[in-house]
């Protein structure tokens, strides 16, 4: 397991903060059915006109290299990590409470993040989940931009792919340290298991537009996990 750590546009990065702890093994290529036989196109429906990343694995199921309550499709290249938020809370002192600020957005907690410097781009797709009876899609979403720091523009939609249904938004952060202002994009689904939300950012428009087919792959395959 490895911590992970807030937004890349804000400064911090994984190799700064929480530097070697608790860190683990994650599956090449992001998922357990990672092998150059397994790299097919992504055959879901993503959104219209959008571009959807060439398919190197998957996360979500049991053995993978998260394990969640929704699986969906890693774009080739992009390496996949479990974050054990519940860890660095225990830990107590300092590293309690920049867990706190990093791990822990609105309603949810991070439980894994993929990492997009194997293909050569600057930023992460990383799902947030929570606890089962935490709400609509839509009402935890917005409580996951609500929380982020310098949020704004917020527009929601609601989105269905792959037999589930939930929330997407695109907005905006501004960051008053590096003062600029970047897309972000994130989407939410309710299971049985709780909220899950993906969220993709990126350490500036240019590297966030970049990644979007990635998102897409993600989005166009999701599925509950089990079904």
């Amino acid at each position: 397991m490895r911590i992970g750590v807030g937004n890349v546009g804000q400064g911090l990065t994984s190799a700064v903060l929480l530097t070697g702890l608790l860190t683990g093994c994650a599956a090449d290529g992001g998922g357990s059915d990672a092998s150059p036989k397994g790299k097919t196109k992504a055959t879901a429906t993503a959104s219209a006109g959008a571009k959807v990343a060439q398919r190197g694995g998957s996360v979500g199921a049991s053995g993978s290299a998260c394990e969640l309550p929704v699986t969906f499709d890693v774009a080739e290249f992009w390496k996949a990590e479990a974050v054990d938020a519940q860890e660095a809370d225990d830990a107590g002192g300092d590293l309690a409470d920049l867990a706190d600020a990093l791990l822990h957005q609105g309603p949810v907690t991070m439980a894994c993040e993929i990492d997009a410097k194997p293909a050569g781009k600057l930023g992460y797709l990383r799902v947030w989940t929570g606890e089962p009876g935490d709400g609509d899609a839509r009402a935890v979403l917005e409580e996951f931009v609500s929380a982020e720091e310098g949020s704004s523009g917020a527009k929601y939609r609601s989105f269905e792919a792959a037999g589930v249904t939930g929330a997407e938004v695109e907005y905006v952060t501004t960051s008053e340290l590096l003062e600029e202002t970047k897309k972000e994009r994130a989407l939410a689904v309710s299971t049985s298991d709780g909220p899950v939300v993906l969220h993709l950012g990126g350490m500036d428009t240019e590297e966030h537009e970049a990644m979007l087919p990635a998102y897409e792959l993600a989005k166009s395959t999701l599925r509950a996990t089990g079904a």
